[in-house]
This record gives C-alpha cells, sequence and structure tokens, in this order.
C-alpha cells in the first residue's frame, strides 16, 4: 500500500514537473516550483527524486512511454514511416520537453552523468526499432542502396539534429517541414552509374 501511494506521488511529480517545463522551459523548471505544485518542500521531493536530472529523466522517461502510447506507433507497436512526420509535428508543439530532451543529450555524453544510461538504452533502441520501420517499407534495401541497418542510425540522427536547429532558430528551421524533405529523400530512385569512389 505504501509503496503504491508512493509511486502515485512520483508520478504525480512528473506530472507537475511536465507543467513547469512546459511553462517556464528547462533552466526554469527549479525543483522548489515543482514541489510547491504538489504540495511538498524542496527537501521533500528530494525523497522521491534526489536530483534535478533523476526528476529530467523520469520526465523523459514518461515523455517515451506517451509517444509509445499511441499515435505514431502502430496497433502492433512498431512504428510506421509514414507516422514519424506526426511524431515531429506533435514534438513542435511543446518546446520545453524537446528543450529538457535535447539539453540532457548534450550534457549527458560526459562521463557519470545521470542521464548517459538512458540515453544509451533509448538509443539502442530506437535504432532497432528504425531498422525495423525501415525494412516493412523498404525491404532489405532502400533506394539509395544503404541496408535498413545502416540507414536506422541516419533517420535517428535527422530526427534529433532537426530539434536542436529548431531549438536553436525555430523562426529559421521548419522542422516538420525539413522531416517530411528528408522522408521524401529516403523514398528518392536509386542512383545511377557506379557509385563515387
Amino acid at each position: 500500500m505504501a509503496r503504491a501511494r508512493s509511486e502515485e506521488r512520483r508520478a504525480e511529480i512528473v506530472r507537475a514537473a511536465v507543467e513547469v517545463i512546459a511553462e517556464r522551459g528547462y533552466r526554469g523548471a527549479a525543483l522548489g516550483t515543482v514541489a510547491e505544485r504538489v504540495g511538498l518542500s524542496q527537501q521533500g521531493l528530494l525523497h522521491y527524486f534526489p536530483t534535478k536530472e533523476a526528476l529530467l529523466v523520469a520526465v523523459l522517461e514518461e515523455r517515451d512511454r506517451w509517444d509509445t502510447g499511441g499515435g505514431p506507433r502502430a496497433a502492433a507497436g512498431a512504428w510506421r514511416l509514414d507516422l514519424l512526420a506526426s511524431l515531429v509535428d506533435y514534438n513542435a508543439m511543446r518546446p520545453g520537453i524537446v528543450q529538457t530532451f535535447s539539453a540532457l543529450l548534450g550534457e549527458s555524453v560526459t562521463e557519470g552523468h545521470p542521464a548517459r544510461e538512458f540515453f544509451a538504452e533509448r538509443y539502442a533502441q530506437v535504432r532497432g526499432e528504425m531498422t525495423a520501420v525501415l525494412r516493412a517499407e523498404f525491404g532489405e534495401q532502400l533506394p539509395s542502396g544503404l541496408t535498413p541497418e545502416q540507414a536506422a542510425p541516419l533517420l535517428t540522427a535527422v530526427m534529433d539534429g532537426l530539434q536542436y536547429q529548431w531549438l536553436l532558430a525555430p523562426e529559421a528551421v521548419d522542422m516538420p517541414g525539413a522531416f517530411r524533405s528528408f522522408l521524401t529523400l529516403l523514398h528518392g530512385a536509386a542512383p545511377t552509374g557506379p557509385p563515387p569512389g
């Protein structure tokens, strides 16, 4: 019973953190503000999440649950290439969460960062999912000649790289439009002549 209450409280804190991030952005998401939203002291919040990074990782895990709970995934649980653009559209409507993801991703490459394991595991999973998406769409070879395994890290890099560009210059970078252009490239005709060497 106590464990269920603790999990419920953690979920409430994560929801409050999502709201604060949406309102104030990644940097403005102070632990004290989140604690106040759920009727805790900052010390009380630290009982559930010992650091701000731990709370932000929980927010990202929740974000992934939303993203995979419906919408861009098919009923069988697999991504569909034609619906990935919908996920990019959705991300364009929640800059605070995208900013949190991008800021933590950048920081996580340092040794010992609390989000490093989360991102390493996430990227391994996403590359596998994108491989399956590309195989379902194109079979064993894309029009470019790349295999799904070769193209999956590129697809993932484009999605996350566009987020950085969009966050830095939202008026100059049409993230959904640019991603749709990339999907057009993936579907392009196979090159003629010998491969560049």
